[in-house]
């Protein structure tokens, strides 16, 4: 059974129906994120981007490994990769390690394109472009012991349930070392009113992004009934959750068949499939939370705004 046909098993036919959103992202899916994150009202890239700014060399400190997880372009991590990759004596790395980028992502040929242009761009920086989940990571992660700097940008943490990130950060934990450092990005909690224009932007960008992960699933899984003329993309505020959601939700009466893994779904017109979660947090519930799985406290910075966070802290 494929990671797909796995997680369609566990979440397409649960109450209400799931797909996580890992399924996003084929090549197409990587390429509308990157144009969501230039959107007027998506405003997590730019406040993220300001606070690695005025930042970058509180961030970077002495780190000689530089792992970056969901990496995409990269883009946003060239403010730190010029911090990172300066001359021993000019903020950079330690002065007695090579410095190593390791961007990890689940797009091949966006991880691969991104690795060449950085080796290009920063002759005196190894670039290790590594493929995988970022949520099942296995063994230590490539560098010195002591000496990493994780990247977890973009917010991407508000993308799982309770359970998912007290696993994820389980799992975090377990393939760094003592020393090594995390930064978190995170989006705080504000107007309900912004947020859902920032997953329901004007131009349709975020609804192509949404129903392209039905593409993914019919051309990766056998199926029949799935068409995405069948369903509109949504977004809405959850308050009890403090959460953002984002659904497909079907325009009429619908039946999929899955012949491979012997199971049907009917949806009525109405019906939903969740497709993402984005998590809106208070600093100190997340830094507690962190605490909990081994990291020790550190700052927590914000752009002018008062929107979006990046924390820092420490494995104990």
């Amino acid at each position: 059974m494929t990671a797909l046909e796995s997680d369609l098993r566990e979440g397409f036919f649960s109450d209400p129906p799931t797909v996580p959103p890992r399924w996003f992202y084929d090549e197409k899916g990587s390429l509308l994120f990157d144009r969501i994150t230039r959107l007027a009202e998506y405003y997590p890239t730019r406040a993220e981007a300001e606070i690695l700014r005025s930042r970058a060399v509180d961030i970077v400190g002495d780190a000689s490994t530089v792992v970056e997880l969901g990496a995409g372009t990269c883009e946003k991590t060239r403010v730190l990769l010029d911090v990172f990759a300066a001359p021993p004596g000019g903020g950079g790395a330690r002065a007695d390690a090579a410095p190593l980028f390791v961007p990890v992502d689940i797009s091949t040929e966006m991880l691969f394109d991104s690795a060449r242009a950085l080796t290009a761009e920063y002759p005196g920086l190894t670039v290790e472009p590594v493929v995988a989940d970022l949520t099942a990571l296995d063994g230590p992660l490539p560098g010195e012991s002591g000496g990493r700097l994780v990247l977890f940008l973009g917010g991407t943490v508000g993308n799982f349930s309770e359970d998912q990130r007290a696993d994820f950060l389980a799992m975090l934990r377990g393939v760094m070392d003592s020393g090594d450092r995390l930064v978190l990005g995170f989006d705080l909690v504000k107007d309900p009113a912004r947020l859902v224009a920032a997953y329901d932007d004007a131009d349709g960008v975020t609804a192509e992004f949404n129903l392209n992960m039905l593409d993914v699933i019919a051309r990766t899984v056998e199926c029949t009934g799935l068409d995405r003329v069948d369903f509109r993309h949504e977004a809405v505020w959850n308050a009890d959750e403090s959460r953002i959601e984002m659904w497909l939700r079907a325009v009429r009466d619908v039946r999929i068949d899955f012949p491979t893994l012997g199971c049907s779904r009917t949806l009525d017109a109405g019906a939903g499939i969740r497709t993402e979660i984005a998590r809106k947090f208070e600093p100190d519930a997340l830094m507690d939370e962190l605490a909990e799985h081994g990291f020790l406290r550190g700052p927590v910075w914000t752009d002018d705004a008062g929107d979006f966070g990046l924390a820092l802290v420490v494995v104990d």
